[in-house]
């Protein structure tokens, strides 16, 4: 049905983008290793039979028409942006999956009556700017140009960089897909956990996106000399900080679902005989329940107000980012679990813990995903590996799933 050897090869020639002599890939937002592998993807859509375009956001676009021009799109993609010294799998396996199943189709002279779209979208990670899914939310009326000022490590801004790659950022709202016009969306991509290889399973089908919080925690207190400031005597941030950790472990371990990040830490000034006068650290929970998610937030918070106020040390506490998790589309998750069936492969539903762009088209259309196993759960890493079987069963079953979705039985 589709070429094992092919998407492969691609997969391989896409990872050889922006390849780092640590051995994973930088593949960041509106940079010249983008721009390659942009170039790449689009000439594989165009081997593939497919009408490509960039949209407004550049959201890279390749499409097969259906017998009815009329109908809704079917969307299937990923993305190709990586984070630093990620590695090959994580979003380009759902986008040159989503090719290969339409030159497939094209080969066989497949018809569908709801056209089909493959989408690479842009910046997915977020690395970057510290802001993600511009394209995912761009598509899918969630973003707006006030939105484009967030700027990355040299100063440039998201608005700036789209300039620099030939995009008009106050035309980015153009990109947004209309309601009705999007029929369903599905996309595969590698675990980036253990789950599947511990039940020795090859695909999974997605049961929700866990919805993630991002928090700033800006501590105060007093600098001082570590020889001369007794123990009795101090307002020491990170001190004060520690514990709040133990609490974000705690409480997300309480739940059995919640996840509890602390990702980066600063004490300033930073010197080795001097207590911190200032610390900031970033919190990212998730849960794909919002309400166990916001109630282990409350309880952290509720804590870190004690914490501080014992230690004498003020509390800031800003929101980065708040995402509302997702439960995927039982029509798109019936669908793909007919395809596994179809294809004789056990399989099983599982939660994302990871957020991808379906989350952003929530509003837009049902969203579906299919999971492929990843060895050791690794990602984010140049040791993320799915074998080349995996990649070849886990887009058999995107065959199968978008296929059925595009007939008009599933109207």
């Amino acid at each position: 049905m589709i070429n094992a050897n092919r998407l492969w090869e691609r997969l391989m020639q896409l990872g050889a983008i922006g390849r780092q002599e640590a051995g994973g890939v930088t593949r960041l937002s509106f940079t010249p290793e983008e721009r390659a592998a942009k170039d790449l993807v689009k000439g594989f859509m165009l081997e593939a039979g497919l009408a490509v375009r960039e949209d407004e956001a550049g959201n890279l676009i390749g499409r097969k028409d259906g017998t009815n021009s009329q109908a809704p799109v079917v969307l299937v993609g990923s993305h190709i942006d990586s984070v630093p010294n990620g590695g090959d799998f994580d979003g380009p396996l759902g986008v040159l999956a989503g090719v290969e199943i339409l030159q497939a189709m094209n080969e066989r002279g497949v018809e569908t009556e709801h056209p089909i779209e493959v989408i690479a979208f842009t910046d997915e990670e977020g690395t970057r700017f510290g802001y993600g899914m511009i394209g995912s939310r761009s598509l899918g009326g969630r973003l707006q140009v006030e939105e484009l000022s967030a700027r990355d490590k040299d100063g440039v801004s998201i608005a700036e960089a789209m300039r620099q790659s030939g995009l008009e950022p106050e035309r980015i709202v153009s990109a947004k897909r209309e309601p009705g016009s999007v029929k369903a969306y599905v996309e595969l991509h590698i675990e980036q956990g253990k789950v599947l290889e511990s039940k020795g399973l090859a695909v999974g089908v997605v049961s929700g996106i866990a919805g993630p919080i991002w928090v700033k925690f800006v501590l105060e207190g007093e600098a001082g000399h570590a020889g001369t400031t007794p123990m009795t005597l101090r307002r020491d941030p990170l001190a004060a900080a520690s514990e709040i950790m133990l609490s974000i472990e705690r409480e997300a371990a309480k739940t059995g679902s919640s996840v509890g990040t602390v990702g980066k830490l600063e004490a300033f000034p930073g010197g080795v005989n001097v207590i911190p006068g200032r610390v900031e650290f970033t919190l990212d929970l998730r849960d794909v329940d919002e309400a166990i998610r916001d109630q282990v937030e409350e309880k952290i918070l509720q804590d870190a107000n004690e914490i501080c106020g014992r230690r004498g040390v003020t509390l800031q506490v800003e929101n980065m980012q708040r995402v509302a998790p997702v439960i995927c589309s039982r029509e798109v998750q019936a669908a793909a679990l007919a395809a596994c069936e179809a294809e004789g492969l056990e399989t099983m539903l599982l939660p994302s813990g990871a957020g991808h762009d379906g989350m952003q088209l929530v509003d837009l259309c049902p969203v579906g995903m299919i999971f492929a196993r990843s060895r050791d759960g690794i990602s984010h890493n140049p040791a993320e590996y799915t074998t080349k079987e995996d990649c070849a069963h886990s887009t058999a079953v995107l065959y199968r799933t978008v296929y059925s979705l595009a007939q008009p039985n599933h109207e």
